[in-house]
């Protein structure tokens, strides 16, 4: 098949890095590869779809990116993809596309030859003398598919919470705290909450630890610094800062609280939020959990079963 060819690939690779390259901070997946489509237009064959209905041109990007990840020069988290120094230095070294592909194959080859508690039939087999490349196979495309649906669930989830209700939001941000063991206090009923929208303590009298103040903002955009900064005059000497952010965070305002010597202030993305949900999921009320209901999918870990 020589529909997906080392030279195209490497176009993809190159320009995918390129645009990782313009978001430090990290960029959505499948936004990545919505520009990576824009950036570079698509073949008669990337239009078309898998035997399964899925389009080719994502999961074709998406199996190229595991070389990316397996040579360090990428890395993902929860849906959101970012370039490593390695990456970008290998981006610098490798002007040529096809060379910058093959090296990353390299690389990958060597992967495995020092991890083979860790290949099994699922991990793509990187034969980077072809001139082509073959994601057909089930076995070859199984650990991209496993990807598709990892990145699409957090997608769901992100955009379930973008939506909902900014007071069913702040519920949900006093739920994860009592499923961590916190205690409710006050929550900001409807109109202006004045920078505080929860406030919480380590034991139901509050006699013991610090206070917790919590500011809740369900935003399409990154926090700024000014807004850090205004919560941070609210918190008291011995007031433990919370604020969660669907967006997150600019890079200044992380580095405010990085640096801050006198204030006790943590910083909550969407990412993080979930996460924590999932981990405190069964100490969380059940009434709060229809709040975000999340199901477990299992997959079978086959290097187990073939190392066993």
């Amino acid at each position: 098949m020589a529909d997906v060819t080392i030279g195209r690939t490497g176009v993809l690779v190159q320009h995918l890095m390129r645009i990782l390259q313009s978001h430090p901070e990290g960029f959505r997946a499948r936004d990545a590869i919505g520009e990576l489509g824009q950036t570079v237009g698509l073949t008669d064959y990337e239009r078309g779809d898998y035997k399964d209905g899925l389009q080719r041109f994502p999961r074709i990007v998406r199996f190229a990116t595991i070389d990316l990840v397996k040579a360090g020069w990428m890395r993902k988290e929860r849906g959101y993809w970012f370039i490593t120094d390695d990456g970008s230095d290998a981006l610098a070294s490798h002007s040529d596309a096809s060379e910058l592909y093959r090296s990353a194959k390299a690389l990958y080859a060597q992967w495995r030859k020092e991890n083979p508690s860790e290949v099994d039939s699922s991990t793509p087999d990187l034969d980077f003398v072809k001139d082509e490349v073959d994601i057909s196979g089930s076995d070859a495309s199984i650990e991209s598919t496993l990807e598709d649906a990892e990145g699409e669930a957090w997608e769901q989830i992100r955009d379930y919470i973008a939506s909902m209700d900014p007071f069913n939001f702040q519920d949900l941000v006093s739920a994860l705290l009592i499923g961590m063991g916190y205690h409710i206090a006050w929550k900001s009923p409807p109109g202006p909450d004045k920078g505080l929208d929860i406030l919480a303590y380590t034991d139901p009298l509050g006699a013991s630890g610090p206070r917790i103040k919590v500011q809740v903002k369900r935003r399409q955009d990154k926090a700024p610094v000014e807004s850090i900064r205004s919560f941070m005059s609210i918190l008291g000497d011995k007031d433990v800062g919370l604020y969660v952010c669907t967006g997150g965070f600019t890079s200044n305002a992380e580095s405010e609280v990085r640096d801050q010597q006198t204030r006790r202030l943590t910083l909550m993305d969407a990412s993080q939020m979930v996460q924590l949900w999932i981990e405190h999921y069964d100490r969380i009320p059940e009434e709060h959990r229809l709040l975000l209901p999340l199901r477990p999918i299992y997959f079978l870990e086959r290097t187990v079963i073939e190392g066993a």
